[in-house]
This record gives structure tokens, sequence and C-alpha cells, in this order.
């Protein structure tokens, strides 16, 4: 009864130590409106606005340039501001909704049993991309984590 009562304190232990931040504050502000994802609100617009899946540099760039508003920490921008980029980003097919795409284009690669579609199932590279000496990340076997 001991032994048992001692690993279950062992097991709240540990788990309090990786719930606990240590004085780091993680905030985030939800775009939300049918967009998806949180951008932080500690960096400046155009560097939060790459965390969102589809957002690199140059689409960045260009969303703050087309609104118009200056390059300023997200916490401090405005109820309307949060709402033209909300507008803004509803026209781009980002997050969840560019996941899924890429997904059913893979799909549709690998029905049609086309030469890039097994290249995908054997977990090749699909471009040309030599695979002799090179490709040791796309060709090493997944390796799972797990019981013996």
């Amino acid at each position: 009864m001991f032994g048992s009562a001692r690993i279950v304190s062992d097991v709240a232990l540990r788990l309090r130590q990786t719930l606990t931040f240590r004085g780091v504050r993680a905030q985030n502000i939800n775009i939300g409106g049918g967009v998806g994802g949180e951008i932080p609100d500690h960096k400046r617009l155009e560097y939060a606005l790459q965390h969102l899946h589809g957002i690199g540099r140059s689409k960045a760039h260009h969303i703050v340039c087309e609104l118009g508003v200056e390059n300023k920490f997200v916490k401090d921008l405005s109820k309307r501001e949060l709402y033209s980029i909300r507008e803004l980003l509803s026209k781009y097919l980002i997050g969840n909704d560019l996941k899924k795409c890429v997904d059913r284009d893979v799909g549709r690669l690998v029905g049609i049993q086309c030469y890039r579609g097994i290249r995908h199932v054997d977990n090749l590279p699909c471009r040309g991309q030599r695979t002799h000496t090179n490709a040791r990340t796309r060709k090493s076997r997944k390796t799972f984590s797990g019981a013996r």
C-alpha cells in the first residue's frame, strides 16, 4: 500500500514540475473569425503574423503594408485594427484549411498512382533530388517511442 501511494505522489510531483512555467508568461491573441490560430502579443505585428501556418515573411510584410498599420506590438493594437486584420486574413488560405488542402492534393497524387504520389508513400524526395548520398532525413525510418 505504501509503495503505490509513493508512486502516485512521485507522479503528482513530476506533473507539478512540468506544468509550472517558472515565471514565463505566454500570452497570445486569438485571431478567430473563421481564421483560426493565435499570434503572440509580445512581438511586432509583422513577426507575429508569421506564427500562423501559411504566412511567411513576404506575405506578412504585404499584409502590414496593405493594412496601413505601423508595425507595432500586437498588444498595442486597437479592436478596430484587430478586426481589420481578421477581415484581411479571411481572404487567404491559411491554418487548418491550408493543411487540409495540401493533404487532399497529396491524397489525389497517391490515389492516381503517379510518380510523385508513389514517392510520397515511400517517404522519398518527390522533386528530382538525388538520394544516393543525400536525403538522409527523408530516407530515415520513422522511430516510434513506446513500450518495448
